[in-house]
């Protein structure tokens, strides 16, 4: 009994110190209305598609010097590395004996010459004096034949002759085409043989160059149901131009145009051939440089671009957005996105004209609650950072 009474004093004690002490500061009020949260209104826009291809360059005309004669080299007038102009001589090779084979050449021809006119006027009168039965038939024929045997000789004299013309012709080696050389393989008193497998000198056309480029198949077939079905169209004679990333990701200052595609698909790599063409007058490209071409597609009429900072991705990567309908509730947007263009996604569907994207706020804001819409511009890039937050004041010094 006794111990009841103690913790009833005890319990009653208690009430008297709570009542007398200090009372419980009050809650702190929330904030009232809907919450602020930046938008983007997208609408449809004319979008020129273009795909960025890795390639290399080429020389435009390639010529291998190989000497059509033997004989030992002379002199060489070029300096590795220079440019030289087609027509222009290169190498010397000695044309003594080739001279000398000419000039036999043309006394055979003179010999042969010199047999035909007795052979012919003895043909003709023995010709006459056997219509008259006067010499033989035989004789005639022989003589005849004579005739046509002088007349072979000089056919064959000329045709010596002019091969050996040929021949001392080819001693001087020419460039056949304009370009700049490569490192000269033979030096002047070297022999060469006609037709060998090494060549002289190599012979490069730069301006203008090739840019050889590969495209998936699958991306060629997409490209062209796209402009069959009308999705794309033709953005007019500014669609065969191209430009040129070089290696360092600096552009080309010179545009140029697609040559051609290839028509057959390579079956190890699943891809197809893009030649282009590129003016190149300082020969700031050399042959085997690694570029990146940029190609036109073709043009959207209606295209719907979205910020990225306002697109999300669930676990298996489907894309989604929130928007803010009519009602100012915010609504969740299942997308099916395209490419990047820059810092927005290209929008195949999902997204409508006028739909408010929200790109600010998305950690403060879920579907269905009430949000008020601000203007915002999109950051470039995938997003921005957040703002540092603010200093939280001092604490009061306890008494």
């Amino acid at each position: 009994m006794n111990r009841q009474r103690l913790l009833g004093f005890l319990a009653g004690a208690a009430l008297i110190t709570s009542a007398c002490g200090t009372a419980p500061a009050p809650q702190a009020a929330r904030p009232a209305g809907p919450v602020e949260g930046g938008v983007v209104t997208v609408h449809p826009e004319r979008l020129v598609l273009s795909t960025e291809l890795p390639g290399r360059t080429a020389a435009y005309l390639i010529a291998e010097v190989r000497p059509q004669v033997s004989g030992i080299i002379q002199k060489r007038t070029f300096a590795e590395g220079s440019t030289v102009q087609a027509g222009s001589l290169l190498y010397q090779i000695d044309p003594a004996p080739y001279e000398a084979a000419f000039e036999q050449a043309k006394a055979a021809l003179a010999l042969a010459e010199a047999n035909v006119p007795a052979a012919r006027a003895k043909a003709e009168r023995l010709k006459e004096l056997a219509a008259i039965r006067a010499v033989g038939q035989q004789d005639y024929d022989e003589a005849s034949a004579a005739l046509l045997r002088a007349d072979a000789g000089v056919a064959s004299a000329r045709a010596a002759v002019e091969s050996a013309r040929i021949n001392l012709s080819y001693t001087p080696l020419k460039a056949p085409i304009s370009g700049r050389t490569g490192k000269s393989l033979v030096t002047p008193g070297a022999l060469v043989t006609a037709y060998q497998q090494a060549s002289l000198v190599t012979i490069q056309q730069l301006d203008p160059i090739y840019v050889d480029v590969t495209q998936s198949s699958a991306d060629l077939l997409r490209l062209r149901r796209s402009l069959e079905s009308g999705q794309l169209t033709h953005s007019g004679p500014v669609q065969s131009q191209v430009k040129l990333l070089l290696e360092d990701g600096t552009p080309y200052p010179r545009p140029g145009r697609l040559e051609f595609r290839d028509v057959t698909v390579d079956p190890t790599t699943g891809s197809v051939v893009l030649r282009m063409v590129f003016p190149n007058p300082e020969a700031m490209l050399l042959p085997g440089m690694f570029v990146r071409a940029i190609v036109e597609e073709g043009v959207l009429d209606q295209a719907i671009l979205a910020p990225q900072q306002g697109v999300t991705r669930d676990a298996k990567g489907n894309a989604s957005a929130l928007v803010v309908d009519a009602a100012g509730k915010v609504a969740a947007r299942p997308l099916v996105l395209g490419r990047a263009i820059g810092d927005r996604w290209l929008v195949t569907s999902g997204l409508a004209d006028g739909d408010r994207v929200i790109v600010d706020g998305l950690q403060r804001i879920q579907p269905g609650m009430p949000v008020k819409p601000v203007a915002s511009a999109p950051v470039s890039g995938p997003g921005a950072p957040a703002p540092a937050p603010a200093a939280a004041p001092a604490a009061a010094p306890a008494r």
